[in-house]
């Protein structure tokens, strides 16, 4: 449990949090579907106010909204590793929009191979940050996940005083698989 604890305020009553925990438990069993049975491998840890996950996947095409307001589907081009990070409230379990993610990818050797920002991705079962990367092959890799606190206003002059500090997880001797779907 983060030191903050949500409690009840003149914000939100008792009934709001119970509906909030319900929201987030069902967003880290989605979660870990998608880590534990979807994709190829991924993880998850709690740090200061934050859950972070990721998982790893083949690299796959993306809708991308385009200046004249029509769709356009992207393919991969020559990425070959699709990276998912979930960034969750400690607390609640709930997922946390507009933070900026990144992530540094290094080799056995320590040599950074990739790095990339993460942007929000929707999907259909789990809002995540994500993007398609290139490595150079399969084999164990570190991914270092950066979270800068998100921008957004905080409501409750009680609970409201999260997220605002810089997070990185190291994630180490993570087996990743390329290819594309």
């Amino acid at each position: 449990m983060s030191q903050h604890g949500k409690t009840t305020s003149e914000e939100v009553d008792d009934r709001q949090l119970e509906l909030a925990r319900a929201e987030g438990e069902a967003y880290q069993r989605s979660l870990r579907y998608m880590i534990e049975e979807v994709a190829h491998t991924g993880d998850m840890t709690e740090v200061d106010d934050y859950v972070v996950g990721f998982a790893q996947e083949e690299a796959e095409g993306l809708y991308e909204l385009t200046g004249e307001g029509e769709f356009a589907w992207r393919e991969p081009g020559d990425e070959n590793c699709h990276i998912e990070v979930a960034v969750a409230d400690v607390d609640d379990g709930r997922f946390v929009p507009g933070a900026e993610v990144s992530v540094r990818i290094a080799d056995g050797d320590g040599e950074e191979v990739e790095a990339a920002t993460l942007p929000l991705l929707w999907h259909p079962g789990l809002y995540h940050y994500g993007a398609n990367v290139r490595l150079p092959g399969d084999g164990a890799y570190t991914l270092e996940v950066r979270v800068e606190p998100p921008t957004f206003h905080r409501h409750d002059e009680e609970n409201g005083d999260r997220y605002g500090e810089p997070v990185t997880v190291t994630f180490e001797d993570v087996d990743l698989q390329t290819s594309q779907s």
